[in-house]
């Protein structure tokens, strides 16, 4: 007889899974890709400013107001969103869509780049100022202050702390300890490290860094974004010099896939258009997070003169998170399982893993500190969302309580079953981007008239004359 504690956890568990695909389902896709296509439109396609965009991120906006540089609020915005979603994930979509999935990945990460940029204006545009001179603010300041919706604002920020301490915090610890722990991952001597050892020196760097605040925060995502995203490129780029003779074949069948119901061969399962777009989109949104709403929590710390000029340095994010590395990472893959037909496609983390052993001696070791360094950054990255969403609910003295959870929840996470936990994380990931959804199409004119007065009118040196307002914290 099964016991009535494992019966409700199995109906709890099932009812999160139904939820979780419900809210990741195709009236989601469509609202966040539709936005995207939106925001592009009445925007003039701001896609095009993406260099000069790239350009801004390493230029420093000296006597600005902020608490941190346009590049420091970029990699801390790169470090929570580039993660085991831009690596595993995209395998994952691959295996459920086929090769065209990466193809649709791409494009909602291409007209995502609107939707960023319209997050990173209107975080600076409603940013608040506390008493000790930092500037907050995110999607519960533009629904406060731009649309009087602070009930909806509260409902952002308690999606954020779920989805914070969950995908944010507690899979990600669980991801690096369970990879640490496979024996004869680094070789047969090698016999895996206890996921205790692995929580305890987790939570000990976390603490390390967070205790400091987000000036600590965006100084470590600094130094480890650009190291992590080059190292793993440069691996990418390893595996398709090996596999060059079959990148052709492999851009071919992918861009063939996406439009075409085909069965894909060279060792694909294949699947239908709608399949390849459904699997190919939710990982593109997911994994560069354009319209959810985390992004621009911290690019209203930056130091700009202008919302526009954030706006752009925003937008560059999901260029390189989509944009390259998904894209890259597809691209990998296909070319691996087309060039080895030995390699299995029914596990996105086994496929990943294979295509990367193919490089001999160097390949998994890349695959792993890629993992590794992208997880840790993403609960660096998280944590200030988390905190700052809990910051607005409860008042600036619970910060320090927020912490001090935060630690343990890395610990925690990386020695127990997350499977609800991811669910019910999941689920909140999806219900951010509701509220953040109806500010970015309601505040769609503000949008467009300040990225009218500061962009298509060549006045981005300009300073703006609004101050941001001084807050009870």
């Amino acid at each position: 007889m099964v016991p009535l504690t494992q019966m409700l956890h199995f109906s709890i568990s099932a009812f999160v899974d139904a939820l979780s695909g419900a809210l990741w389902g195709w009236p989601t896709i469509i609202l966040l890709f539709g936005t995207h296509i939106y925001l592009t439109v009445i925007l003039k396609f701001p896609q095009r400013k993406i260099f000069k965009g790239i350009k801004l991120s390493f230029t420093r906006d000296e006597g600005s107001s902020g608490d941190v540089s346009q590049f420091g609020a970029l990699a801390t915005s790169l470090a929570a969103t580039i993660g085991t979603g831009n690596i595993i994930g995209v395998a994952t979509a691959i295996t459920l869509g086929g090769p065209g999935a990466v193809l649709w990945c791409w494009m909602a990460g291409f007209f995502g780049i609107a939707t960023k940029y319209s997050e990173g204006l209107l975080a600076i545009k409603y940013r608040v100022k506390s008493h000790d001179g930092t500037m907050i603010g995110g999607p519960m300041y533009a629904l406060e202050r731009g649309l009087k919706m602070k009930w909806l604002a509260v409902l952002f920020c308690v999606f954020t702390a779920i989805a914070a301490f969950g995908i944010g915090n507690s899979v990600q610890s669980n991801a690096i300890a369970s990879l640490l722990a496979q024996p004869g991952l680094l070789g047969e001597s090698y016999t895996g490290i206890s996921t205790q050892i692995t929580g305890l020196v987790v939570a000990t760097l976390v603490a390390l860094v967070i205790i400091f605040g987000v000036k600590a925060i965006a100084k470590v995502c600094e130094a480890l974004v650009p190291f992590m995203a080059i190292f793993y490129v440069l691996g990418c780029v390893a595996i398709l010099c090996i596999n060059w003779e079959f990148i052709g074949p492999a851009i071919n069948l992918i861009v063939k896939s996406a439009f075409t119901p085909q069965a894909a061969g060279g060792g694909f399962v294949g699947g239908t258009v709608m399949m390849a777009a459904r699997f190919g989109i939710a990982r593109g949104l997911f994994s560069n997070e354009s319209g959810l709403g985390s992004a621009p929590i911290v690019a209203a710390a930056a130091q700009t003169r202008n919302p526009v000029r954030q706006a752009l340095v925003s937008s560059t994010a999901t260029f390189w998170d989509t944009v390259v590395v998904c894209a890259l990472t597809g691209l990998v893959i296909v070319s691996s399982i087309i060039a080895y037909p030995h390699i299995s496609v029914n596990d996105g983390a086994k496929l990943t893993h294979m295509a990367f052993a193919e490089i001999p001696y160097i390949g998994t070791p890349i695959l792993v500190i890629g993992l590794i360094t992208f997880t840790f950054s993403t609960i660096l990255g998280w944590s200030y969302y988390g905190e700052k969403a809990i910051q607005y609910i409860a008042g600036r003295k619970t910060i320090y309580v927020f912490r001090g959870l935060w630690i343990v929840a890395a610990y925690l996470g990386a020695n127990i079953d997350l499977a609800l936990v991811w669910s019910m994380a999941d689920c909140a990931n999806a219900l951010m981007a509701f509220p953040n959804l109806i500010s970015l199409l309601l505040l769609s004119k503000v949008i467009a008239r300040e990225t009218n007065k500061y962009l298509w009118k060549n006045r981005l040196d300009e300073y703006s004359t609004s101050e941001p307002p001084t807050i009870d914290d």
